[in-house]
């Protein structure tokens, strides 16, 4: 695999004063989380090492013994991780003072160093960390309280040929019922990059509603509030494609903004998925167990399979997740998986006290196609259809905190 592409990682900071979102945006050049070596790539499904055979204990107290040996082993080997040494913010924004209880911030990302924030009451600026501008944004129709994002941009925003299908889709996570009377919903809305008419010359941001997905007018989801669990850019950008719990899985066509039902299944994966183009594949966050997996969602006429899992790091059996993990593409089939973490420890050797802190670990993964070592298995796996996945870990990274000046996303 060649370079990165991208060449900063975005990171989203709480702060110390109430409402105050912090932008930080990590040069990966100076801040490496790739060694300069490969180390060695191990084939699909085997993780980090952590899930081979183990000699079988003779006894439970053997058991408890070697769990704990392990546990102190991996506790010991985190806490010699490299701490993250966090850039000055690029950006440090709050929303309004109009209500202090309820100072949401979401962060919407469109390109590589452009993201979107938009408060509490749905206003909006476009931040540039590229260049320092911060560019007014058309407000929401209606504020969202837990919201997805997908983006669907053109190479360059400001090129005056192709920012005309530049697109940001803001969609709630969590769709409330409607009447089938509303053919637009506020529930999902686009930022669209395009000339006002096809008379002008320069253009600008829009937002605009569009249809809800299908579900949402159907009487039997009135007493019910499915979750979106999974979604996708697929097919080149002319599609988006969303899974709903229970429910199945959807796409939308970028271009006429209508819906299809895809199936009755929903896609193996937990959050955003990531199309890596040199692989042909999409890569996200297993639903089954958060590892890094793949699949091929360039068919979609049943569920997808999983083609290869890969846990990326051993924790300690105190750090709990507690909140949902981020996979982050950075390009020739390289990744950052970010977990964020709570523990609670004791004050001191001898204190009752105990200590909240929250914890963020950040850790670079690649992932190369499997060279077999015969043109006759390699022919034997293309007609067979399978695909071999090689990972590999590289280096981990952690942020330690309290509750009031965290990492609260990273893209």
């Amino acid at each position: 695999m060649g370079g990165l592409s991208r060449r900063f990682l975005n990171l989203v900071m709480d702060n110390r004063i109430r409402g105050v979102r912090s932008l930080r945006c990590i040069d990966l050049t100076r801040q490496q989380f790739f060694n300069t070596t490969i180390p060695a790539l191990s084939p699909n499904g085997k993780g980090s090492g952590s899930e081979g055979p183990q000699d079988a204990p003779t006894s439970r107290e053997t058991v408890a013994v070697a769990g704990s040996q392990r546990n102190k082993q991996v506790a010991g080997d985190t806490l010699k991780m490299e701490k993250i040494r966090l850039p000055s913010p690029s950006f440090s924004i709050r929303g309004s003072t109009s209500d202090l209880s309820d100072q949401l911030m979401h962060f919407f990302p469109i390109a590589d160093r452009r993201v979107v924030c938009v408060d509490q009451l749905g206003r909006g600026v476009l931040l540039e960390a590229d260049t320092g501008n911060v560019v007014i944004m058309p407000p929401l129709h209606k504020p969202k309280l837990t919201p997805i994002s997908l983006s669907v941009p053109s190479p360059d925003l400001d090129d005056h040929d192709g920012g005309i299908r530049s697109k940001l889709f803001v969609m709630e996570r969590i769709l409330k019922p409607e009447p089938s009377s509303m053919e637009q919903t506020y529930q999902f809305e686009a930022f669209v990059y395009r000339r006002p008419a096809p008379t002008f010359f320069h253009k600008c941001w829009h937002c605009q509603l569009l249809p809800s997905l299908p579900y949402v007018h159907s009487t039997k989801q009135w007493h019910s509030f499915p979750q979106i669990s999974s979604y996708a850019v697929v097919n080149g950008g002319s599609e988006i494609c969303i899974s709903v719990e229970g429910l199945g899985t959807y796409c939308l066509n970028t271009t006429s903004y209508t819906w299809t039902e895809v199936g009755k299944w929903t896609l193996p994966f937990n959050g955003k998925v990531e199309y890596v183009p040199e692989l042909k594949l999409w890569f996200g966050i297993s639903a089954s167990d958060q590892t890094l997996a793949a699949a091929d969602l360039s068919a979609m006429d049943s569920q997808p399979q999983l083609l290869g899992r890969w846990k990326e790091l051993d924790l300690p059996e105190e750090w709990k997740e507690c909140k949902d993990s981020q996979l982050i593409n950075l390009g020739s089939g390289k990744f950052c998986i970010v977990r964020f973490l709570h523990t609670t420890t004791a004050k001191g050797d001898i204190s009752d006290e105990l200590i909240d802190q929250n914890l963020a670990v950040l850790t670079g993964v690649e992932v190369a196609l499997h060279a077999h070592r015969s043109n006759a298995n390699a022919n034997a796996n293309k007609g067979s259809g399978r695909v071999e996945l090689k990972f590999s870990n590289h280096k981990s990274r952690c942020y330690k905190s309290n509750s009031s000046n965290g990492i609260s996303a990273v893209f």
